[in-house]
């Protein structure tokens, strides 16, 4: 069913009007727009929620306050366009079906068990019919369509072919679920065991970005390390990224967010070969916590000196350019001040060039929800841990940043916002992750050198241009 096929006419001819809201993720944004290519493939237009005929939200629910989030847009756009049909999918969607369904104006829930299917339902809505074809019985729904198991048969939503576009540097993503079952985490429950995109549908893929001109494309996953396992012929991450250098031209491949004990001595050897060239200098290493109690409370397979030796082994391969990140939990439950020194204490150890920073949120139906019941860490505490933290981080990064003044870096061009732009400057994003200021005006998705010249107050660096085009170039881009 086309968007085109509607029962109601629209004045702009073109089709049904969509809105995607994306909350959490780079794998629930890759996929958000996979839903949204089908959408525009099928006839839809983009459009801001409070004009769209139906709005897609997206949700996650790693924290209580990702779920806020969601219920708070849900409201908001009830309130500025009461016409929309509102289809939840994402994880909270996979959790809580029922409890999205109850929200005034929600006319679909789509747990990630059926995500593959909700380009068809939201096609169905936007046509003015309740129920997809096929999908419900007519006659039978009654309220919002809910479709939700823990079968999973409907949850991988291969993209549409990915190409630059809203995103110079899209991501695709290759890999779905999570075996690992962290005390504290719900993806085994909302998006079920891992699952791999198959080799010849990744190239296929590949092949295609390059031949939309795209520059620099971010594999991943929600645990992207265990690309291949899950395959007939077991294939690896690190067999795959030597497939897509020996196979395509791709300029430059950048690794999302991979788990320490995945970082093996082949991938790491990759970074070694190809870092700084074809493969980004980047690696992003969830950490959680510095202290082995934790760490053994949250079920997580490595302790604080695999961590420290994994990112040695990286910073060896790569050189002092690497850019690591990682994400850190505060306040699982029964974190003492001793426990949370010795995450202070490994953070202070490592060099980290960012962190993300967040404070435990019980989920239900998790061992760590059970844990906080009985042994929960004071809000106070949290707060004070948090803030004390984030100073240290934002420190980390400062000396990381400035460690690169006087270097020349590869960089890539982005959509360059109008506020930068009038003023004769360029956004761009290193290969090593750092987000850069350019003199001079050029399009995006270009791949230039850039030297850096210093810090600018947001801590961006500030850089100049170091690229024969660019002084030919008088191309103005804005997004």
């Amino acid at each position: 069913m086309l968007c085109s096929a509607r029962a109601k006419p629209y004045t702009d001819g073109v089709g049904a009007g969509f809105h995607i809201e994306n909350f959490g993720c780079r794998a629930a944004r890759a996929d958000g727009e996979a839903i949204a290519d089908r959408l525009r493939a099928a006839g839809c237009s983009d459009q801001k929620f409070a004009d769209a005929d139906v709005v897609i939200v997206n949700t996650c629910s790693v924290t209580a306050e990702a779920d806020r989030e969601a219920r708070a847009f849900i409201r908001r756009t009830r309130r500025a366009n009461p016409q929309a049909r509102i289809v939840a999918t994402g994880c909270y969607a996979q959790r809580a079906p029922e409890e999205l369904a109850r929200l005034e104006g929600v006319a679909a829930v789509v747990g990630n068990s059926h995500k593959a299917l909700a380009p068809e339902i939201v096609l169905g809505l936007a046509a003015g019919r309740e129920q997809a074809d096929g999908l419900v019985p007519v006659g039978v729904l009654m309220g919002p369509m809910v479709l939700a198991d823990e079968l999973f048969a409907h949850s991988f939503l291969e993209e549409a072919q990915v190409a630059p576009g809203a995103q110079t540097r899209p991501n695709l993503k290759i890999q779905e679920g999570c075996g690992n079952r962290c005390s504290f985490c719900v993806i085994p429950q909302t998006r079920g065991r891992s699952r791999s995109l198959p080799r010849a549908a990744v190239l296929r893929q590949v092949e295609g970005f390059i031949g939309a001109g795209g520059r620099e494309l971010v594999l991943s996953g929600i645990n992207l390390g265990r690309w291949g396992r899950d395959l007939e012929s077991v294939e690896t991450l690190p067999g795959l990224v030597l497939r897509i250098f020996g196979q395509t031209a791709l300029a430059r491949l950048r690794l999302s967010s991979i788990e320490p004990m995945d970082w093996d001595a082949e991938l790491i050897g990759l970074l070694a070969e190809f870092g700084g060239s074809r493969l980004a200098r980047h690696a992003h290493l969830p950490l959680q916590s510095g202290s082995d109690a934790v760490l053994r409370r949250m079920h997580r397979r490595y302790r604080p000196w695999h961590y420290e030796e994994k990112v040695a082994a990286l910073v060896r391969a790569a050189g002092p350019e690497l850019t690591l990140g990682a994400d850190v939990m505060i306040g699982f439950p029964g974190e003492t001040d001793t426990e949370f020194e010795e995450t202070m204490e490994l953070v202070r150890t490592v060099p980290f060039g960012y962190l993300h920073l967040f404070p435990f949120s019980p989920r239900p139906g998790t061992q760590a929800w059970e844990l906080h019941a009985e042994r929960p860490v004071p809000a106070r505490a949290v707060e004070e841990r948090m803030a004390v933290l984030r100073t240290l981080a934002a420190e980390k990064t400062r000396v990381h940043r400035g460690a690169l003044i006087g270097r020349e870096l590869e960089a890539i061009t982005l959509h360059t916002p109008a506020a930068l732009a009038a003023v004769g400057k360029t956004s761009a994003l290193t290969e090593n992750f750092i987000p850069v200021e350019m003199e001079g005006r050029l399009e995006a998705n270009r791949l230039v050198r850039v030297r850096a010249t210093g810090l600018t107050a947001e801590g961006a660096l500030a850089a100049s241009c170091t690229s024969p085009e660019c002084a030919l170039s008088a191309l103005v881009a804005t997004d």
